[in-house]
């Protein structure tokens, strides 16, 4: 019993072993995200500023599991991403995928074509703000393929 205790170790010390862990991110990781069809893999949403009047804007929390990503998409009026946790990737159409990094922010302006989502190898938290409603619109388009994601 020793033996297998020491050498389960050994194996988590030098890396052959991880542990799965919770994201560390600043707020709930929310439920199941209801438009999951326009995404690939699991995906969580946490509503924070719902659509109103007052202050026009929409802000929610978006968690992705490792390897899950939005297809691609365009908003009318914009959107705003503040990174909070794990490591993501972010592309617009036409252009070199970007490595985002907790603490990152990304202005994508109207009707820039562009994906978003978790590096293959770690979960990724975001918030999603959606300004200048409410005559923002998204309009989902394809998924992204493996071919496009790697």
């Amino acid at each position: 019993m020793k033996k297998i205790l020491l050498v389960l170790t050994a194996l988590m010390i030098t890396g052959g072993i991880t542990m799965a862990k919770e994201l560390n991110q600043p707020f709930a990781k929310g439920e199941i995200n209801p438009f999951s069809k326009y995404f690939t893999g699991t995906t969580h949403l946490q509503r924070l500023v719902e659509k109103d009047d007052i202050w026009n804007s929409s802000i929610a929390n978006v968690t992705f599991d490792k390897g899950a990503r939005t297809n691609w998409h365009k908003h009318s009026g914009g959107q705003i991403l503040l990174v909070t946790a794990g490591e993501g990737r972010y592309q617009e159409k036409g252009k070199e995928i970007q490595i985002l990094k907790t603490g990152d922010v990304v202005k994508i302006p109207p009707e820039v074509e562009h994906w978003h989502g978790a590096a293959p190898d770690s979960d990724f938290a975001h918030i999603s703000i959606e300004p200048n409603l409410p005559n923002n619109q998204t309009t989902w388009l394809d998924a992204v393929t493996d071919e496009e994601y790697r």
